[in-house]
């Protein structure tokens, strides 16, 4: 598979920057970025959007729940429970 075109590339971006492709289409993919302004852009936008995503994963974790958040977490619970109960009834 010959790939030459910008939108070929783009729709193969990310398999490309996570080596996934075979060999033969990656070096395709090299040989059109060095020549086209635009890919060469898009694909450093691409890896730093990677970059940043990838830093910020554990910054994304919420904390571990405490004693009196989990008792009122499970509190409201039984009670969505119980509401639930007598409405069926």
């Amino acid at each position: 598979m010959k790939v030459s075109e910008c939108k070929q590339i783009f729709e193969m971006l990310s398999e490309y920057l996570d080596k996934e492709l075979s060999d033969d289409i990656c070096q395709d993919i090299d040989s059109h970025i060095a020549g086209c302004p635009p890919c060469v852009e898009f694909v450093e936008s691409l890896k730093k959007s990677m970059h940043l995503c990838r830093s910020c994963k554990s910054m994304d974790e919420p904390a571990p729940l405490g004693a009196a958040a989990r008792d009122d977490l499970y509190a409201a619970y039984k009670k969505a429970v119980e509401e639930r109960k007598k409405a069926q009834a």
